[in-house]
């Protein structure tokens, strides 16, 4: 079993620009508490909002972002790397570019890719907006597509991961199907695999310790 987290004393202040509904946005709460850190969260309160400063100075207007004594961070992915960095933390990570297998590698692509797409159809219909029939139904047909390659590869994904504590693949995967639950977009009954892997990662501290919920004024 992995060691759990250690609290980081006099962590230098770190603060997770974002959303409590973001997918995106909670692998990188999710990685700050496993690594022991406390970032403070700035709320972005309207994606409407065309102004970089609301998401933290990144130009393409996307969240999160992590605004850290080096710099700020732009993705989740740049983002959970530096929370490593500043945790200091010996804590045995898997990044993407450990995924030397296609199998592996294929997960993390799909994860990422369904986490997108997920984005794509909520935005698609934010303010009674509506996207084209034929747009929509190619992003349903890509969604549904990936979730059932990685339903039916998922047991040996997880078999090939080498030996670590946290991994970049799990925590996006957990993050992208609780969010479809969240929202409702797509019910997991119909991927069983899936939805167990769902439910026994949710199990994890740091998975309790940041549910998805709508912001204030979000």
């Amino acid at each position: 079993m992995p060691n759990g987290p250690q609290l980081v004393t006099g962590a230098p202040e770190l603060t997770i620009v974002g959303r409590s509904s973001s997918h995106f946005t909670r692998v990188t709460r999710i990685f700050a508490f496993e690594l022991g850190l406390e970032p403070a969260l700035r709320v972005v309160h309207s994606l409407a909002s065309a102004s970089a400063s609301d998401y933290g100075g990144n130009p393409a207007l996307r969240i999160p972002a992590l605004v850290a004594p080096s710099g700020t961070w732009f993705g989740a992915l740049s983002v959970c790397r530096e929370l490593m960095r500043q945790a200091r933390s010996e804590r045995r990570v898997i990044w993407p570019e450990a995924l030397d297998r296609p199998l592996l590698a294929n997960a993390q692509e799909l994860t990422v890719q369904a986490m997108s797409t997920e984005v794509s159809l909520i935005m698609g219909s934010l303010n009674g907006a509506e996207l084209p029939a034929a747009h929509r139904e190619k992003l349903a047909t890509s969604l549904h597509g990936s979730l059932g390659w990685l339903d039916e590869n998922i047991a040996a994904v997880l078999q090939l991961l080498p030996a670590r504590d946290l991994s970049f693949l799990e925590v996006t995967l957990f993050c992208l199907l609780a969010h479809l639950e969240f929202r409702a977009l797509l019910p997991l009954g119909g991927y069983a695999r899936l939805q167990d892997f769902c439910a026994r990662y949710a199990e994890r501290p740091s998975a309790r310790a940041t549910p998805f919920c709508f912001d204030p004024s979000s």
